[in-house]
Parts: structure tokens; C-alpha cells; sequence
């Protein structure tokens, strides 16, 4: 008797979840799911969480700039302070500033005109990026301002009378000056090195993996386990996720083919400009030959990309291989090959 194999799920592995960035743009918002981000700022912040409220942000918008590559969420929590979580896939080289901006808008949106600035709130920005953001050794920073003496060096502190006024004006969580302004957090996720030595570290790796090994036990970690798999999606909004990792692989493609483009033009240049000046023609004429060769691999590799993705569709939509192979141009192998039935 031939006893059948079993497949059996590996401890300590959990299925691929779905991308947190899609996730805080279309299920985090949700009240029953508040859960997730409230441990993960919880962990963050070294303090218990609790969410009032999401708020309307930009990412709620219609912008076609940036419309995949960047998700924020503004959240109050029952201090009434507002933490901004914003999520940025591509690099931008005045980020810095942008987050200045954020902070800027978040203030003076809710305060109205004539009110007391007791009335100003405390604002935390947190940034998920996944690029190289300044120069540092680390992953994770964390920004304040202090004002610290220019002879003696000491912090300027609250008075007594400051800190009285503060707690009257239901501002039980101000003792020192810096408690008033605003703190930025930095998460670099590209630099973590998948090692989880604490409860942040452990929600790092779910942001750079998608995936939360069992053992991790942070704070939001098991709700997000249960509740961001894809297979617990919505017909419509398994739709819309396949739409939102396709167009993130076409940006990124599109922004390999312009860094190739980039740097044929670039090598060509400098070329050009160590030749004396009799040779400039010659290395004009390489240089456009280079671009040309450069632009047809690259309208090359995307025809491919566009015939492959025709040939997953008409395959889910139960066509013979050998039909597709006719309609498609390519041998059944090379079909084979992309639908993975080799």
C-alpha cells in the first residue's frame, strides 16, 4: 500500500501578506481593523495606542503623481495629538522637507482662527521609506527639538507654573519643552538586516518581508497575520491589489529603463568630452547609437512584458497552450516557460 504525501505547512512560516502600504490605504482605515496600527504605534512610541479617529489625508486624493509610490494616514489618538504615518517607495531628494511641510499643514489645519495656542497639537511623523534617506548607519531615527544652551550647555526646561498650565489644559503628557513639539521617526527599511532583536524590529521585517514568522509576537503583529492575507481579500479588492503591485512593477521597470537610458547617454558624454575635438563627431554618432540600442532593448523588454502578461491572462481564462502560442506569436516552450508548467 502506497501511503499518499502530505504536505505540511512549515512551523514558523506564515503565507506572504499583502503589502502594508495597500493595506493602510484600503483596510487599515477600517475601525475593526484599527488594532493593527495601534500596536504598531504603540511599540513605536513605547506607549499604549488607542485610535480615535483616521482622519481625511492626501493619500484619499486623486493625484496621478505619485498616486503608487507614496500612502499617508493621519490618526488621532485619545491625547488628542495627531500622528501622520506616511509610507514612500521611491526616493525623493527633498523628502526632508516634505516631511517639514506635513508637520507644517497638520498644525495649522486644526487649530482654528482667534483659538489659544494651548490649542496647538502635538504631532508625531513617522516615515516608512524604502530608499536611502540621508546618510546613516542605522534604520531607525528618531527626531526632537530641544533647546539647549549655547555657554552652558543645559536643556531649557518647563517652569512649575508652565507645567500647572499645561495639565489644566488637559495636556497631562507635557513635562519638558520638547514634549510640545513635534517628533519625527524614520524607518529605513531597505537597511534592515532582517535580524529581529526587539518588538520594532520584528514590525521592520513584516514591512521589507510581507510575511510575519509565528514566533514574532509584537504588538498588532497577530491581528495583522489574520487579517491582511490575501486570500481573506474581497473578489474586488484582490482585483485592485494584483492592479497596484502590477503598476508598481511597471514604475519600477519603467524607472530601470530610464536609469539605463540614463547612464548610455552619461558613459557616451563622457566620452565625448575627454576626445580631443576632432574626435567629437565620432563620439556624437556612438553616443546616439548607444541611446538608440539602449531604447530598442528596452521597447524589446517591455513588448515581452506586455505578450507574457497577455499569455497569464488567456491561461487563467482556460485557453489550450497551443492556442495561445498561435494568437501570441511565441513557441509553446517559451509559453510553457512563462506560466511556469515546465
Amino acid at each position: 500500500m502506497i501511503t499518499p504525501k502530505i504536505k505540511r505547512k512549515r512551523r514558523g512560516v506564515t503565507p506572504a501578506l499583502i503589502r502594508f502600504d495597500w493595506a493602510m490605504k484600503r483596510l487599515l482605515r477600517q475601525k475593526a481593523n484599527y488594532t493593527v496600527l495601534e500596536g504598531f504605534l504603540s511599540v513605536l512610541l513605547d506607549e499604549g495606542i488607542k485610535i480615535i479617529n483616521i482622519k481625511e489625508s492626501e493619500s484619499n486624493q486623486t493625484h496621478a503623481l505619485g498616486k503608487f509610490n507614496r500612502v499617508d494616514i493621519l490618526v488621532e489618538n485619545d491625547h488628542g495629538e495627531l500622528l501622520i504615518i506616511e509610507i514612500q517607495n521611491s526616493e525623493e531628494v527633498d523628502y526632508f522637507l516634505r516631511m517639514l511641510y506635513g508637520v507644517s499643514k497638520a498644525i495649522s489645519e486644526h487649530i482654528s482662527t482667534g483659538e489659544p495656542y494651548s490649542k496647538v497639537r502635538k504631532v508625531y511623523h513617522i516615515n516608512i521609506v524604502y530608499f536611502k534617506l540621508g546618510q546613516g548607519s542605522d534604520y531607525v531615527y528618531h527626531g526632537i527639538t530641544e533647546f539647549r544652551g549655547m555657554h552652558n550647555n543645559d536643556v531649557l526646561q518647563l517652569t512649575e507654573e508652565q507645567k500647572v498650565f499645561f495639565v489644566e489644559n488637559n495636556r497631562k503628557n507635557v513635562s519638558e519643552v520638547k514634549d510640545l513639539f513635534a517628533e519625527y521617526y524614520i524607518l529605513c527599511v531597505e537597511d534592515f538586516n532582517n535580524v529581529a532583536k526587539d518588538s520594532l524590529d520584528q514590525w521592520i521585517y513584516f514591512f521589507k518581508n510581507n510575511s510575519i514568522p509565528e514566533e514574532f509576537t509584537a504588538a498588532g503583529l497577530k491581528e495583522a497575520r489574520e487579517r491582511l492575507q490575501y486570500h481573506n481579500l474581497s473578489e474586488q479588492e484582490k482585483l485592485d491589489y494584483d492592479y497596484h503591485l502590477k503598476q508598481k512593477n511597471f514604475e519600477r521597470g519603467s524607472m530601470d529603463t530610464a536609469t539605463r537610458k540614463g547612464r548610455a547617454q552619461g558613459r557616451a558624454q563622457g566620452r565625448a568630452e575627454g576626445l580631443a575635438e576632432g574626435e567629437e563627431e565620432r563620439a556624437r554618432l556612438q553616443a546616439e547609437k548607444e541611446t538608440a540600442v539602449a531604447e530598442k532593448e528596452a521597447a524589446v523588454a517591455e513588448k515581452e512584458a506586455a505578450v507574457a502578461d497577455i499569455a497569464t491572462k488567456m491561461h487563467k481564462e482556460g485557453m489550450p497552450v497551443e492556442t495561445i502560442s498561435s494568437l501570441t506569436g511565441l513557441s509553446v516552450e517559451e509559453i510553457k516557460n512563462i506560466l511556469n508548467l515546465v
